[in-house]
């Protein structure tokens, strides 16, 4: 039964029922006079408050001015709610057996008084307490309501019923829950039952004063009887309790200055005689009439009015509460005490002798709602993007990037670094602060590299888990990226082998005679100025223009992509089956973080911006040389379906406790190398204006930070306030002239030795470099010295002095890996202060430039370079890409990550060189074009001994072994 009534939303879930009568709250409330003897009733000193008589003017209990005092109490509510948030509007969710318009009626009119909504879901009379929980359950989760009434029968109510009913929602106060607080006195907290409210106000109203007088409770059972107890209690009566069948009732009324009755039918009462004079007497009757013709009773009882305006006040409480919620809340964070131990252990064994906090309560130690978490085992959880549209009017925090200078092949430490600096800001100087970082691929953890959680007593917890799977997000990537490459070639072999009406009628089919575009369709066909809806109205030029792309298997751009390091697929042949009827072509296979769709991730601000870029990107060309998408290939839907749970980044937590979002990999060569924008936009609303989010750029600055700024902070228009550069004693003596380091092979000697006329070199060329560069953006620049066991304490002391000189705000050493966050409590300070400095930041180039000038801007700007030459190829992309309108997008440079030069070997700051352009690539989703400077290898090998020759599984324990 669906009840339409107006400024009221009501909907019914479940199936219908035979009708009921109201389950109908009677009260009759008397006073006895003086000379009362014998019946209450004609001339008689009374208040009767019958069902189908309203209260009279002027006698006893005032019901209108109880009733208005509580409607104007909830309007100066809703008011101050309103004013916090003017689209807030409370609803009440009313589950019941049977049809019920009475009930509906009595709570709409006090809900109109207020201006809230009422749901009112109808169940079978005979309804099942399974069907009760799935119908409390969805209210439960339902953001819109803001309260559950369960008017359903006592025996409804089971213990399973009352515990799966949210105790914020129960506005009746019937929840274990609700019931534990009302007992000990909590009445803040929780709601109380509108009836025993009701009652209770009431009495107040008695000409008596209610401090030290009794009020005998008889045959009050359940929740209601506990509550009304514990509220005379509490309002300094003393409430007994008694049973119709106790011998001494009659003497214990006449003792009473107050009786409530609980019954059901109307022989409920007590003698005239028993009732002192004076005494007042309620008579509750909550009963089920199962007469279609009883009398509409409860709307015209002042009782059931007074009743209903309490309930309608709780609703409106909880929007409160829940609005309150919903306000950003000061941390509390509890830090995770470290013990380092001398020697440092390996990072394995470091990871697993800390035990991290669930991840609900991070979560809600940082300010998060459960509803806002969708965990996934208990030490990591996805945050669901709303988080953003609660906390929009919150301001951002400060916004630091951890970059670094060119580094050697072994990496010098900005994912160490960074959680070490947050760890320090937040265990140690007691500053929110969050970490963002990249999600590692599988690829070089089984191949050179290892882990990326970290390193030593700065690490992210649990570190298998952090470089296993994870959340699943790349392969949600694989999957998506590996749909769109099987549909290129399937629509390239179908249009090859069949004629455009055959195609037509397989890609428009019919439906029960009925032939319908879907909605991706339609939206091609106006791409291609093809304004129509019914595919029997196309022509056949149109048919054709529509159902073939036509696309040049010598210019598909697409790959396939593996998480796996695999050299051989890096070039292939596919088609070769007889079934694929000689659609014989060569691809091959990219690692799954080069994926275009990664880079989407990572740039994207919202779902919908994801859904239009993933639709955007190009794949290949037509023979006539016209881009073709993967909205062409009506496959763009179906990639945000893949990537919906891929696009919430993920919730870990540091050695200490603090928390961290781990999100978005890309690479940083032919992609922008930087975590995601999301992940950095929801912690800069969780850290609040004090806080600090630090997040990480790939490779040197030169690379990752000139790429975090041009093409990262375009997309997110968020600023950042303090670079972090990297540096190591290790790196800076490679620039200064030092021997060549090599990943797998032992150090030489002048990288273990105190060589302060090497460190010397490295600080006045690439160290000063890459400060040159973080300030070409305005940025301030804090220099964090990694420290190594084989570092000198002059060598240290000289770098720090060097990089003030060169015009670090400071630069400070670094001891995050063998002590945790205490070991870089001298950075977090450096970065405060640095912090609080005014940061002039500025793009490196006007996005409206030519892109060979934008190109020419970074090469000469950033890496030295004297100039740039272009090869043909490059000039006739750049050429196409104009053509296209794509000339406006931020540039991407593909270069080597071990020069600021092209050239890997040359190493400081080389001077003197022309940049050579090879290439000219573009991601249109990403919404970035990529010059190609030397050849990028977008799949990683295997070396001759892996890493996998030391990963392995205890089957008794399940403990990981060898992940480093």
């Amino acid at each position: 039964m669906l009840y339409v009534l107006p400024g009221v939303r009501v909907s019914v879930l479940s199936r219908r029922c035979l009708p009921v009568g109201l389950a109908s709250l009677r009260a009759m409330i008397r006073e006895r006079s003086a000379t009362a003897t014998t019946q209450l009733s004609g001339s008689n000193t009374e208040l009767a408050v019958n069902f189908g008589k309203p209260p009279q003017k002027g006698e006893g209990f005032e019901f209108d001015r109880c009733l208005r005092d509580v409607v104007q109490s909830t309007k100066k509510t809703m008011v101050a709610m309103r004013k916090r948030n003017p689209a807030i509007q409370p609803l009440l969710a009313i589950i019941q057996a049977g049809e019920d318009d009475n009930l509906l009626e009595i709570n709409k009119k006090m809900a109109g008084k207020n201006g809230i909504n009422i749901t009112q879901i109808c169940l079978a009379k005979d309804v099942s307490e399974d069907e009760i929980i799935e119908e409390v359950l969805k209210l439960n989760e339902d953001p819109s309501v803001h309260g559950v009434y369960l008017h359903l029968p006592p025996a409804s109510l089971t213990s399973k019923v009352l515990s799966t009913l949210n105790p914020e929602k129960d506005i009746d106060g019937i929840s274990l829950l609700n019931m534990g607080r009302l007992v000990q006195g909590d009445m803040f907290r929780g709601f109380v039952p509108p009836v025993a409210s009701a009652v209770v106000d009431l009495l107040k109203q008695h000409d008596a004063p209610l401090e030290g007088r009794t009020v005998l409770l008889i045959g009050a059972e359940g929740p209601l009887g506990v509550a009304l107890q514990c509220l005379m209690e509490g309002s300094g009566m003393v409430a007994l309790k008694s049973h119709w069948s106790f011998k001494g009732l009659q003497r214990q009324v006449m003792q009473a200055d107050a009786v409530v009755l609980f019954g059901a039918g109307e022989d409920v009462d007590i003698p005239p005689t028993w009732v002192r004079p004076g005494a007042a007497v309620i008579r509750c009757d909550l009963t089920l009439e199962t007469d279609e013709d009883a009398p509409e009773i409860s709307s015209k009882s002042g009782l059931g009015y007074l009743t209903a305006a309490y309930r309608i006040q709780n609703v409106v409480n909880s929007s409160s509460q829940w609005l309150q919620e919903q306000q950003y809340k000061p941390w509390k964070l509890r830090s995770l005490k470290l013990q380092p131990l001398t020697p440092v252990p390996s990072d394995i064994e470091i990871s697993r002798a800390q035990t991290p906090k669930p991840v609900n309560q991070l979560a809600e130690e940082t300010g998060l709602l459960p509803e806002e978490l969708e965990a996934y085992g208990r030490n990591k959880a996805k945050v669901r993007l709303s988080l953003l549209d609660r906390l929009h009017t919150q301001p951002d925090g400060k916004y630091v990037i951890v970059a670094g200078i060119t580094p050697t092949p072994l990496g010098e430490g900005k994912s160490t670094v960074t959680i070490g600096l947050v760890q320090a800001l937040s265990a140690h100087l007691k500053l929110n602060s969050f970490a963002c970082l990249r999600q590692p691929s599988q690829g070089p953890t089984f191949g050179v590299k290892g882990g990326a959680a970290g390193g030593g007593y700065a690490q992210v917890i649990p570190m298998e888990e952090f470089n296993l799977h994870l959340t699943g997000d790349i392969h949600a990537i694989t999957a998506a990226n590996n749909l769109v490459a099987a549909a290129i070639d399937a629509r390239m072999l179908h249009e090859a082998t069949q004629s455009d009406k055959a195609l037509f009628s397989r890609l428009v089919p019919s439906v029960n005679g009925v032939r319908r575009f879907s909605p991706i369709q339609i939206s091609r066909l106006r791409r291609l100025g093809i304004n129509k809806t019914d595919p029997a109205s196309l022509t056949p030029q149109e048919v054709t223009t529509f159902v073939r792309l036509d696309l040049d298997p010598s210019k598909i751009t697409w790959q396939r992509v593996v998480d796996t390091n695999d050299r051989f697929l890096r070039k292939i042949t596919v088609g070769q089956a007889s079934t694929e009827k000689g659609q014989i072509r060569e691809t091959g296979f990219d690692i799954a973080v080069a994926s275009e769709i990664m880079a989407i991730l990572a740039l994207a601000d919202s779902l919908k911006d994801m859904k239009k870029r993933l639709a955007r990107m190009v794949v290949g060309t037509s023979r006539s040389g016209q881009p073709v998408t993967a909205e062409d290939l009506g496959v763009s839907g179906a990639l945000a379906v893949l990537m919906k749970d891929a696009i919430k980044p993920t919730l870990m937590q540091t050695l200490e406790g603090t928390p961290v979002f781990v999100h978005a990999g890309p690479f940083a060569n032919i992609a922008h190398g930087n975590s995601s924008v999301l992940a950095d936009k929801l912690a800069l609303k969780l850290v609040g204006r004090d806080g600090f989010v630090v997040t990480e750029a790939g490779f040197g600055a030169d690379i990752g930070m000139e790429k975090f700024f041009n093409i990262k902070c375009r997309a997110s228009g968020l600023r950042p306030n303090v670079v972090v550069l990297v540096a190591t004693v290790r790196a800076l003596k490679m620039h200064g002239g030092g021997p060549n380091v090599s990943a797998g092979t032992p150090l030489p000697k002048e990288y273990i030795n105190e060589n302060l006329s090497l460190v010397t070199g490295g600080c006045h060329s690439n160290l000063r470099k890459q400060i040159e560069i973080a300030h070409l953006f305005g940025v301030p620049v804090v220099v964090a010295l990694n420290v190594f066991k084989t570092d000198t304490q002059a060598e240290i002391d000289l770098v720090c002095q060097i990089a003030k000189e060169c015009g670090a705000s400071d630069a400070v050493p670094c001891h995050h890996w063998s002590q945790g966050g205490h070991g870089s409590v001298e950075l977090a300070q450096a970065v405060k202060d640095a912090a609080s400095r005014p940061s002039n930041f500025q793009f490196l180039y006007d996005i409206e430039m030519p892109v060979v000038e934008k190109i020419r801007t970074i090469a000469q700007k950033v890496y030295g370079a004297d100039d740039i030459e272009l090869s043909a190829e490059a000039e006739a992309k750049i050429d196409y890409y104009n053509q296209q309108g794509f000339g406006s997008l931020p540039i991407c440079m593909a270069k080597t990550h071990l020069s600021l030069s092209h050239m890997p070997e040359k190493k400081g700051a080389p001077t003197g060189f022309v940049l050579p352009i090879r290439d000219v690539r573009a991601s249109m989703g990403a919404g970035f074009i990529y010059p190609l400077v030397g050849t990028m290898s977008t799949m990683p090998g295997l070396p001759t001994r892996p890493c996998f020759y030391d990963i392995d599984l205890d089957p008794v324990t399940e403990e990981i072994s060898g992940l480093f």
